[in-house]
């Protein structure tokens, strides 16, 4: 019987996997308490990219361990570097949240070096004319209410690879979701 894993510990899963390998200047766009700076290479540099002045505490403690790390506050529709000014970019349950998510990835694929990688976990929609599909657009105008302006029925995948990027690799996944249903989730790398 496969395991079944909450999306919390799948997301858990993914950072150990999938950071550590990231070198160079990293970007994390919506970084939250900053826990992707704890997966990291310890000579990455770390870009932490927030849309609002006020941020979490365990955000600033973070900043001030690693060695070279920055601050950014900005949306992710208008990072405030240079193009082709990083190696990385990192987005964890944030492509939901942006108010223009294809301006987004413009943004990421114009701030990243020729050959630089974006690194992505995603909720995601449910696949059309399902039951969690229906909950999802039921539930969306409030989820973007009071969960940062998270949509859960955005088609994040379909856009990443619509986006431009030379090369996209994404697997699909499910956790356990509300009443009887499965969160959908992206995973995967795009590079430009």
């Amino acid at each position: 019987m496969p395991e079944t894993l909450s999306t919390a510990e799948r997301r858990r899963r993914w950072r150990e996997a999938a950071l550590r390998s990231l070198r160079g200047v990293v970007l994390d766009l919506g970084a939250g308490s900053g826990v992707a700076a704890d997966h990291l290479a310890p000579g990455a540099e770390w870009l932490a990219l927030e849309p609002r002045r006020r941020t979490d505490p365990a955000l600033s403690e973070r900043l001030g361990r690693r060695k070279t790390a920055r601050l950014l506050i900005a949306p992710a529709e208008s990072i405030p570097l240079e193009s082709e000014a990083v190696d990385a970019v990192i987005a964890s349950t944030v492509l939901c949240s942006v108010r223009k998510p294809a301006r987004a990835l413009a943004e990421i694929r114009r701030v990243l070096r020729p050959g630089g990688k974006l690194v992505f976990f995603e909720h995601v929609a449910a696949d059309r004319r399902t039951w969690t599909s229906a909950l999802q657009a039921v539930y969306s105008p409030l989820s973007r209410l009071i969960d940062h302006g998270c949509d859960p029925h955005r088609r994040t995948g379909e856009l990443i690879t619509a986006a431009g990027f030379a090369d996209v690799v994404m697997q699909r996944s499910e956790a356990p979701g509300v009443l009887g249903t499965v969160e959908p989730l992206i995973d995967g790398t795009a590079i430009r």
